[in-house]
């Protein structure tokens, strides 16, 4: 009897694929993700969950909660425009006034001020560490009384749009790991960033566009820039942010070949899908899911994007809005243009990177050039969300990894000065959905070394941004090699303070 078995089981193909798809570890891990649902589903009770949320002006009832349950509460916020400045741009220079370090010019930094903090390789060595004041001048805008720079002379018309954090922490010093840290939440890359989780929680409101896209300014120099940071680490694949370039190929690969018109090219899709299907119906692996939509997503884009990525038919007094630079495609102007694009296309999340601002030598030029290229286009970008009525659910985040020391870095002359690497207390902006306008929160001490007043982690930044979506940051989790991970890891807490 067992070898009339043996040699059916060998002749019969479907009796194969019945018995691999009931082996023990397939049968274990369809039976408990089935389970496992029906109990989450009795857990949840979708209704009890909104009505303990109130809904006292009908507005929830707007929301069609998606199979994550999410959101987890009225959003303020449907898209976000992260400007990353790339370096560790310096607070000094830029937002933090410190007028009494005049008086201390070139005098040592007190070493209570230090306080045994950590140094760099790069300064750690000097023997002194010779204070240097901004050679800049700061004047106060907006009814918010705002201190501004003067070389961000566009940025001080919005400041009452604006909401500084001058008291931000981050745990890293050096660039790669607290670049990946405010990207993603970790130190060590591997982790889904910012807007992975968000395209993985709230999914998209355009199926013809990539949920989250990443465009770099062309010909940045500095620090590099690794697609880990806008990766999907262990979520799955569809939420990896896609990076747009400039020129006539936005997205790699996804026009056809030459000679090819690509008129059977469904057809093609068609029957990979039936292939895909019948390999996932067999195995249960949600990444050939993950990359039939990609594939959907590539035919799709063929279409989408060339529409969404000219901007040919902008007025001329946009483009004088963001500045010349906004008519060479890459630009940081070009870009802040196309990044209000892509969202009034529906894409939600837009990252846009601006590299050069790691001035550890020659600051007061480097930060002035970094300026030139970002001020006008950045303000642009606020009055353009603004009068198109986009900012009120919009979020613009700006800051980098960290801040810069108020100490020297090498010589220091009245003209010249360099500013090493500083995690302990930098500034960084939001503006739009749900955010308190015309707002300073945190400070700093007079030395722009030390927060004073109201600290905000990084780990408290993602908590607080992933609210504004409507996302408690403690409930979004991903179960990984056997253990529930989220943005904020086992940390972060709501700045509540700075939300309308």
């Amino acid at each position: 009897m067992c070898d009339n078995h043996d040699r059916l089981r060998s002749n019969n193909k479907d009796l194969q694929s019945v018995e691999r798809q009931l082996d023990r570890r397939h049968f274990l891990k369809k039976t408990s993700l089935g389970i496992g649902a029906l109990a989450l589903g009795s857990l949840l009770n979708t209704e009890k969950a909104w009505s303990s949320i109130g809904n006292s002006n009908g507005a929830i009832d707007a929301f069609t909660r998606n199979k994550l349950g999410l959101p987890h509460h009225l959003p303020k916020a449907k898209r976000i425009i992260y400007l990353f400045q790339s370096g560790g741009p310096s607070q000094l220079d830029l937002f933090d006034y410190k007028p009494k370090l005049v008086d201390m010019f070139g005098k040592d930094l007190p070493e209570s001020v230090i306080g045994g903090q950590r140094l760099t390789g790069m300064s750690g060595s000097q023997s002194t560490l010779p204070v240097a004041p901004s050679l800049f001048k700061f004047k106060q805008y907006g009814e918010s009384r705002a201190w501004v720079s003067e070389i961000m002379p566009h940025l001080s018309e919005v400041v009452d749009d604006l909401c500084f954090v001058k008291s931000m922490q981050t745990d890293q010093i050096n660039h790669t790991p607290a670049v990946t840290f405010m990207q993603t939440g970790h130190q060590l890359p591997g982790r889904p960033s910012i807007g992975s989780w968000l395209s993985y929680g709230l999914g998209s409101e355009n199926e013809n566009l990539p949920t989250f896209i990443t465009l770099i300014s062309k010909n940045g120099k500095g620090q590099p820039l690794k697609a880990g940071l806008w990766g999907n680490g262990f979520l799955p694949t569809e939420h990896q942010g896609v990076q747009f370039r400039s020129g006539k190929d936005p997205v790699l690969y996804l026009n056809n070949p030459d000679n090819y018109d690509g008129n059977d090219r469904k057809k093609m899709l068609d029957y990979l899908s039936e292939l895909n299907t019948v390999q996932h119906d067999a195995y249960g692996d949600p990444e050939i899911q993950a990359r039939m939509t990609q594939y959907e997503m590539a035919f799709r884009m063929q279409t989408s994007i060339p529409e969404v990525t000219d901007t040919s038919d902008e007025p001329e007094h946009i483009f004088d809005m963001y500045g010349k630079d906004s008519r060479d495609a890459g630009t940081y102007a070009a870009n802040c243009l196309m990044a209000r694009k892509l969202l009034e296309k529906g894409v939600r999340f837009v990252q846009l990177y601006h590299q050069g601002w790691d001035q550890h030598i020659g600051c007061p030029g480097g930060v002035k050039n970094k300026a030139r290229q970002t001020d006008q286009p950045t303000a642009a970008l606020l009055k353009d969300l603004k009068q198109r009525g986009m900012l009120e659910d919009t979020l613009v985040v700006w800051g980098g990894e960290f801040g810069r020391t108020v100490y020297s870095q090498g010589q220091l002359t009245k003209q010249n000065y360099g500013r090493d690497h500083h995690p302990k207390a930098f500034t960084m902006w939001m503006a739009g959905a749900g955010v308190k306008p015309g707002m300073s929160y945190g400070e700093t001490d007079d030395f722009s070394y030390n927060v004073t007043k109201d600290p905000v982690h990084v780990h408290d930044f993602h908590a607080t941004l992933m609210h504004l979506f409507g996302i408690d940051h403690e409930r979004l989790t991903f179960k990984h090699q056997g253990r529930r991970y989220r943005l904020t890891d086992v940390h972060g807490h709501v700045v509540k303070d700075i939300l309308t």
